[in-house]
């Protein structure tokens, strides 16, 4: 117990207080607000709408800055202090994502009732906010250059602040949108809350404006994409399939069972989202990084388990409870009209408990760049699961089907992790097995 309470105040205490997990709480009570509204004015049928334009919305933001987030930060940080090192860097992604993102902004103005008719079906008069989309998108991939720069020079507290802030105006906009203009107001707010940080970003980008003269066509290094475009991609790769196939499933949704079982559906997931941000939120800043330095079987065998005897317990509490107060969360955040997401609890929970202690171990997967294992996971991933959505729907004959899917297919993932980790988790225990770092 004792042990329990020491690693408590030397690794959660410390990072509860500060101000990014302030920030995750904002986001939730943001996500709950908006959520409410939509749900008292709106209904489940603009849950479902409004989740596969999120999600398009998700998948295209990272597309439009190519997944450079975290390549920008680890590289800045690593050049601060060489400015020519820098400059290659800053006028690399800026160059690349510049033309990436107009690129894409063009395309989705362009075939914007294209679009429309895959994220809507059945519904053919939202063109016009795919079209409000690809004009709000460059402010996004600015404000998300700026941020990387920003993480990169270890101005975490001013981006949390500009975050909080963001985070403020966003679902204040989006409040009087939604009881304004209901579901074209939630879908307008939507395609352009991300965008809206940009303008007090810019106060962040005034601050460091001394770095302009560093961003140049003239520097832009082959030597730097060519070193970057791995990371790139496995970060890439996730952020952009899974809400494709989020939409996937959603729409199969739609077609075989309608809109209002969709939007419970999504429902269940906005949830599941909140109280993932947290968890996750909190897993992501403390095993990452330690995973990166750690070089032996023995001790990344350690960690994993630390990792487990701290975690799992909670989570199991924490879930049970969450579980207990299904009734509860279901007044809090919708309304008697989504009752039937209770009945979606139990597989949800136990998929995202699956998922959770997948995530843990598959994160050396990114600590040790293992770039082909990284793919692989995540392709059989997607596919599995849109494949077990649509047995298990016909099966079920409902939604519940889409969240047992859920649980199967993260448990099919947690199998294949084990598996290709097999050796360093279960082999030789040697101080002598060095874990290999492409």
């Amino acid at each position: 117990m004792k042990k329990l309470i020491d690693y408590i105040k030397k690794h959660v205490l410390i990072k509860l207080m500060s101000l990014k997990t302030v920030l995750v709480f904002v986001k939730i009570l943001a996500g709950i607000l908006t959520s409410k509204a939509i749900a008292l004015v709106i209904g489940p049928v603009g849950f479902a709408l409004i989740g596969n334009l999120e999600n398009f919305v998700s998948a295209f933001h990272n597309i439009s800055v190519l997944g450079s987030y975290n390549t920008v930060v680890k590289y800045v940080a690593l050049f601060k202090e060489d400015t020519k090192s820098l400059s290659k860097t800053l006028s690399t992604v800026f160059y690349i994502c510049f033309i990436t993102t107009v690129t894409v902004s063009i395309l989705c103005y362009l075939n914007a009732e294209t679009i429309n008719d895959f994220i809507f079906p059945k519904y053919n008069n939202y063109a016009y906010i795919i079209q409000i989309f690809a004009i709000a998108l460059p402010f996004y991939a600015i404000n998300m250059y700026s941020f990387s720069i920003m993480s990169g020079f270890g101005k975490y507290k001013g981006m949390c602040q500009i975050n909080i802030i963001g985070q403020i105006l966003s679902v204040s906009i989006a409040l009087v949108l939604i009881y304004q203009s209901k579901i074209d107001g939630a879908l307008i707010s939507v395609v352009i809350s991300e965008s809206l940080i940009f303008l007090i970003t810019l106060v962040g980008i005034f601050n460091r404006r001394s770095l302009a003269h560093l961003v140049q066509v003239k520097n832009i290094s082959f030597d730097v994409f060519r070193k970057m475009w791995p990371i790139s991609i496995m970060a890439l790769f996730s952020a952009v399939l899974m809400p494709l196939v989020a939409i996937c499933i959603r729409s199969y949704i739609i077609e075989d069972l309608g809109y209002k079982e969709a939007g419970l559906w999504e429902a269940m997931n906005r949830v599941s989202r909140y109280y993932l941000m947290f968890v996750t939120s909190i897993v992501g800043m403390s095993i990452l990084p330690r995973l990166s330095k750690i070089n032996n079987v023995k001790k990344f065998r350690k960690e994993i388990s630390s990792y487990y005897k701290i975690l799992v317990p909670i989570l199991i509490v924490g879930f049970l409870v969450i579980y207990a107060l299904k009734s509860p969360i279901i007044s809090l955040v919708f309304t008697n009209e989504f009752r039937l997401v209770e009945d979606l609890f139990l597989w949800q929970l136990l998929g995202d408990f699956v998922r959770i202690l997948a995530v843990i171990i598959a994160y050396q997967f990114l600590a040790k760049k293992m770039f082909w294992h990284y793919i692989l996971t995540e392709l059989f991933l997607v596919v599995i699961l849109y494949i077990t959505s649509v047995y298990f729907i016909g099966i079920f004959d409902g939604v519940k089907g889409a969240v047992f899917a859920h649980f199967v297919s993260y448990l099919m993932y947690f199998g294949i992790v084990i598996l290709l980790l097999w050796s360093s988790l279960f082999g030789l225990d040697s101080n002598d097995i060095s874990l290999r770092k492409k």
